[in-house]
């Protein structure tokens, strides 16, 4: 997982300096996290953007999240206890088992579904708006970053978004 995020900030650096500049390196008071390998290993690589700022790195418009503001951020949407649904399963509510790993600014985040079930781990998408998440986005971390990482590379598609860089060398994503 490591490799394909540093793919993706090798990238950056190249190609959206800008965007690049804005990432942190890891949380310096990072807390022993009771959250999947995969998300304890990259939060312990990356800490996010300074508050206010954003990193448009996860299609279509998601900065990534540090460990420190995705708590904050799941404290915030939640409203309702746990059920008994399984990882992956649709949802018209902000499940308090999924983790946020990232954020639109318009309260639509990426997270970690970390209910159980085979799909434990995937990432889903809360659309705040509609008040639901339909399926997973990605099986997993992993998944998700290799996927950025290769169409920033290929300059190809993730799903119908294609990366680009503005003239301030930020990156976006178009839709199609």
């Amino acid at each position: 997982m490591i490799e394909h995020w540093n793919r993706i900030l090798a990238w950056l650096a190249e190609h959206a300096p800008a965007t690049r500049a804005v990432l942190r390196p890891r949380f310096d008071a990072l807390p022993e996290l009771r959250v999947p390998a995969e998300l304890q290993a990259w939060w312990s690589v990356y800490g996010g953007t300074e508050e206010g700022l954003y990193a448009e790195i996860l299609p279509p418009f998601y900065t990534p999240l540090g460990a420190d503001r995705a708590f904050i951020l799941r404290d915030t949407h939640t409203s309702r206890a746990a059920d008994s649904s399984e990882a992956g399963s649709p949802t018209s509510w902000f499940h308090p088992a999924w983790l946020p790993i990232a954020f639109d600014g318009t309260g639509d985040v990426l997270a970690v579904d970390l209910r159980p079930g085979e799909l434990r781990g995937c990432v889903v998408e809360w659309d705040q708006e509609r008040a639901k998440m339909v399926k997973p986005e990605f099986a997993s971390l992993t998944e998700m970053f290799d996927k950025v990482a290769t169409a920033l590379e290929t300059r190809g598609a993730v799903g119908h978004c294609y990366p680009e860089v503005n003239s301030a060398e930020e990156l976006h994503w178009r839709t199609s």
